[in-house]
């Protein structure tokens, strides 16, 4: 059985990404779902929505779209230093209290 997963990918170099590097990132994950970030920072990521049956394959499947996008957008390749996996239908309990 397959689900929907969130994956969220981070790769840290050794310059600052400018704004339009982040931009051309968002729009080469667009079609994954996806968003990216790292605009004034020594790293750049993105979060995908991937199916896979288990964590392991949504983490191989998102890897292969960054991969992608990261090379459509141009930017350097830098090693993955996160990747963070979470079920859609994972209830996610946050408990906040006022102060």
């Amino acid at each position: 059985m397959t689900h929907r997963w969130s994956v969220s990918i981070m790769a840290e170099g050794d310059r600052i990404i400018e704004l339009d590097e982040v931009v051309e990132l968002a729009d080469a994950v667009a079609t994954a779902g996806g968003i990216a970030s790292g605009m004034g920072t020594a790293s750049y990521g993105a979060q995908i929505i991937v199916e896979g049956a288990d964590s392991e394959e949504a983490a191989q499947r998102a890897v292969e779209i960054f991969n992608h996008a990261v090379h459509t957008a141009g930017l350097p390749v830098w090693p993955i230093t996160q990747i963070e996996t979470i079920r859609e239908d994972e209830e996610i309990d946050y408990e906040w209290e006022p102060m």
